[in-house]
C-alpha cells in the first residue's frame, strides 16, 4: 500500500536509503543505522543521573536492573521497528488512526510534553558538560544548545546516512571515554559479575531501580524507531519484509547492547569510584565530576565531561526528530522541519532558563529528576498502543506477533506501568513532605491531572478489545483510495492570474487560458509591496503603483482584444494576504500562480508566497514553475 510522499513519516528522508542494489555484507550494512539513533536515548543525561545514584549508593547491586531494562527495551524497540516495516506507519500515525479524536489529542499533548521533558534533560546534560570542560556558565551553555537545531537541519539536508554517521561517531566517543575510565578506576570485575544476579529490592534501592527503568525505556524512542526504519527502501514482498525484520533486529540488538554497556560502565564507574571510597550519596553529575578529579586526577573527569557533551548532543538531535514525527503523525500537521525543531528546543529551554534565573544553578539536578518523572508518566501511553498494533492481524497480517511474544510484551508493559506509577506516587509524596510545592496545587491541580491521565491509560488499553468499529478501521493514516467514476469535466467561471511583470507572465497566462477557454472570465492580480503601499494601502499613488496599474490594464486589454473577458485587481502590502483577499472578494474559483524560483535560505528570508496563499483560500491553485 502506497502513501502520498507528503503523508509519509519523515517524508524528507523516507525510503532514501536503497538496499535492493546491494549484496552480501553491504546489504546488511544498508539496514544498519536506525537503532543507533534510538540507542543514544538510552545513554542520555537522565540515565547518567540514575546510574550514578545507583552505583554510589548500592555499588554493583543494581546492574541486573540495567540488564532487565535493556531486555525490555530490546523487545519494545523490536515491536516498534516491526510496526514501521510491516504496517508502513510510525506509532503516532497508527495511534491517530486507531483512537477517536477526543482521545488522540490528549495522547498528542502527553507525547509532546514527554518530548520536551526529554529534550530538557539533554539540554541540562550538555550545558553541564560544557560547564565542566570549559567553565562556560550554565545559562550560556543552555543558550548554545539552540544551535543544535541548525546542526540537525544541516545533517538532514545531507541525507540519512550523514545523520547516522554523526550519531555513531558520538556513540563511539561515549564508549571510548568510558572504556578509558574503566582502565583508570580499575573496578573489581568479580563483584561486577555478581551484580548481574537478581537481588531483592526495597526502600531506596527500589526507588533507584524504578528510576533506572523509567530513564532507560523512553517513550520517544518508540515513536522514533517506527519512523526511522522506513528510511530504508526494500522489496515489499513477504520475503523482503522478513529480511528487513531480521536485519533490523540485528541492528537493534547491537545498538541497544552497546547502550547497556555504556550505562553499566557509568554505574560501575560510580560504584568503583564513589561507593568503594565511602561516597554513598552522589546524585548530582557535577558532584561526580569533582569527586573523580579528587580521587583520580584530571584525566578521568575530562573524559567524563566529553562523554556527557557527546551524549547530550546526540540525544537532543534524536529527541527533536521524534518531536517532528509525533506532531505530523498525531495531528497530520506538517510545518517546516527547522521550525518544528526550533519549537521543541524553545519549549525545553524556557523551563531551564527559568529554573536558573529564579532558583539558581544548583536546582538543575532537581529539574533533571523531574524530567524523568514526566517521561515515566508518558511511557504507558506509547507502550500499550504499540503492543495492540503488533497484535492486530488486520494491520500486520502474517507478521502479527506470536502469543509468547505477546505475553512477554504485556508482562513488560505491566512492570513498566506499575513501577512508573510507583515512581510518580513516591515523587508526589516527597513533594508533600518536603514542602517544595503548595499542597493546594498538588491536591487540586497535579493529582486531578494524574487521575485523568490514568483514566485515559485505561481507555487506550480496553478500546481495541471493545470497539465496535474495529472492522471499519483504516489501515493507512489518512484514509483509503475510493473507486474512481468518470464524471463531467469541471468548468471554471472566474480564473485569477497572479503577475509580477517578468518573462514568466506569458507562460502563466497561457496556462490560465487553457483551463478556462473563452467561456471563463479572467482577473489579473498584482500586489504592490512598497513601504508606502504597506502603510497607505489603496490610497498610495507612488510611481511603482502607477506603472503596475498600467501594466495590468495592458494585460486585460490584450485579452479583451482576443475575445476574452478580462479585468484586473491591485493588492497592497503583504503579498499572500492581499492575493487571498482579492480571490475571496472577487469570488474567483480557480487561481494560477507562478513560483518565486528561490529556495533554501531565501525561503527563510523572503517566505513562500505560494504556500501562504494556498492555506488562506479554498479553491484549486495551479502553480507554474
Amino acid at each position: 500500500m502506497s502513501l502520498n510522499d507528503d503523508l509519509k513519516s519523515l517524508s524528507e528522508v523516507h525510503g532514501s536509503v536503497t538496499t535492493n542494489k546491494r549484496k552480501g555484507w553491504k546489504r546488511i550494512l544498508a539496514f544498519l543505522g536506525p537503532a543507533y539513533l534510538v540507542s543514544v536515548g538510552y545513554m542520555d543525561p537522565g540515565n547518567w543521573a540514575t546510574d550514578i545514584a545507583g552505583g554510589s549508593q548500592f555499588g554493583y547491586q543494581l546492574i541486573w536492573v540495567l540488564l532487565m531494562s535493556n531486555l525490555i527495551a530490546l523487545l519494545l524497540q523490536s515491536l516498534s521497528a516491526r510496526l514501521g516495516i510491516v504496517g508502513g506507519m510510525d506509532l503516532a500515525q497508527a495511534s491517530k488512526n486507531a483512537y477517536p479524536k477526543w482521545a488522540n489529542f490528549p495522547l498528542y499533548i502527553l507525547a509532546e510534553i514527554a518530548i520536551a521533558a526529554c529534550d530538557l534533560a539533554e539540554i541540562i546534560g550538555m550545558a553541564i558538560g560544557l560547564n565542566l570542560l570549559f567553565g562556560i556558565p550554565l545559562i550560556w551553555g543552555i543558550s548554545v544548545t539552540i544551535l543544535d537545531t541548525l546542526l540537525l537541519l544541516f545533517l538532514i539536508k545531507k541525507g540519512m546516512r550523514s545523520l547516522e554517521l554523526f550519531i555513531v561517531s558520538m556513540v563511539f566517543i561515549i564508549g571510548l571515554a568510558f572504556f578509558v575510565e574503566m582502565l583508570i578506576v580499575e573496578p573489581v570485575y568479580g563483584d561486577v559479575i555478581k551484580g548481574l544476579v537478581p537481588s531483592s529490592l526495597n526502600g531506596s534501592a527500589l526507588y533507584i531501580a524504578i528510576g533506572i527503568i523509567g530513564a532507560t525505556v523512553m517513550p520517544h524512542n518508540l515513536y522514533l524507531h517506527s519512523s526511522l526504519v522506513q528510511t530504508r527502501k526494500f522489496d515489499r514482498s513477504v520475503s523482503g519484509i522478513k529480511e528487513a525484520l531480521k536485519f533490523n533486529f540485528i541492528d537493534t540488538t547491537i545498538a541497544l547492547n552497546l547502550a547497556f554497556f555504556v550505562n553499566a560502565a557509568i554505574l560501575v564507574l560510580a560504584a568503583a569510584a564513589f561507593y568503594v571510597n565511602g561516597y554513598h550519596e552522589v546524585a548530582e553529575i557535577q558532584d561526580a565530576f569533582v569527586l573523580l578529579e579528587n580521587i583520580f586526577g584530571k584525566s578521568a573527569p575530562m573524559l567524563f565531561a566529553i562523554a556527557l557533551i557527546a551524549a547530550g548532543q546526540s540525544s537532543t538531535i534524536t529527541g527533536t526528530l521524534a518531536g517532528q514525527i509525533i506532531m505530523e503523525g498525531h495531528l497530520n500537521l506538517r510545518i517546516q522541519p527547522w521550525l518544528r525543531r526550533l519549537i521543541t528546543r524553545l519549549i525545553a529551554i524556557v523551563p531551564a532558563f527559568c529554573t536558573i534565573l529564579f532558583f539558581g544553578e544548583d536546582s538543575l539536578g532537581n529539574l533533571l529528576i523531574f524530567s524523568q518523572v514526566i517521561l515515566s508518566l508518558q511511557l504507558g501511553f506509547a507502550v500499550i498502543p504499540l503492543i495492540h498494533f503488533n497484535s492486530d492481524r488486520k494491520l500486520m497480517g502474517d507478521f502479527t506477533i506470536k502469543p509468547w511474544v505477546k505475553v512477554l510484551a504485556w508482562l513488560s508493559s505491566a512492570i513498566i506501568v506499575y513501577l512508573n506509577i510507583h515512581l510518580v506516587i513516591d515523587e508526589i509524596s516527597t513533594w508533600l513532605k518536603g514542602g517544595y510545592t503548595s499542597e493546594l496545587i498538588i491536591y487540586f491541580a497535579v493529582i486531578p491531572v494524574l487521575l485523568a491521565a490514568m483514566a485515559l491509560l485505561i481507555y487506550i488499553f480496553i478500546h481495541p478489545f471493545i470497539s465496535k468499529q474495529k472492522e471499519k478501521q483504516l489501515l493507512v493514516p489518512h484514509g483509503q483510495a475510493v473507486g474512481y467514476v468518470k464524471s463531467d469535466s469541471i468548468k471554471y467561471k472566474h480564473i485569477g492570474i497572479t503577475t509580477d511583470f517578468s518573462s514568466k507572465d506569458e507562460k502563466i497566462i497561457n496556462n490560465a487560458l487553457i483551463q478556462g477557454g473563452k467561456h471563463a472570465s479572467y482577473t489579473f492580480i498584482h500586489v504592490v509591496e512598497t513601504a508606502a503601499a504597506r502603510y497607505h494601502g489603496k490610497n498610495v499613488m507612488d510611481q511603482e503603483t502607477i506603472l503596475d496599474e498600467e501594466n495590468l490594464k495592458k494585460y486585460a486589454k490584450d485579452l479583451i482584444a482576443l475575445g476574452f473577458k478580462a479585468d484586473y485587481k491591485i493588492g497592497y502590502g503583504s503579498t499572500a494576504a492581499a492575493i487571498a483577499k482579492i480571490v475571496n472578494d472577487s469570488e474567483i474559483d480557480f487561481l494560477v500562480m507562478g513560483s518565486h524560483g528561490h529556495k533554501g535560505f531565501k525561503d527563510l528570508v523572503f517566505g513562500t508566497t505560494v504556500e501562504s496563499v494556498r492555506h488562506k483560500i479554498r479553491i484549486p491553485v495551479l502553480i507554474i514553475n
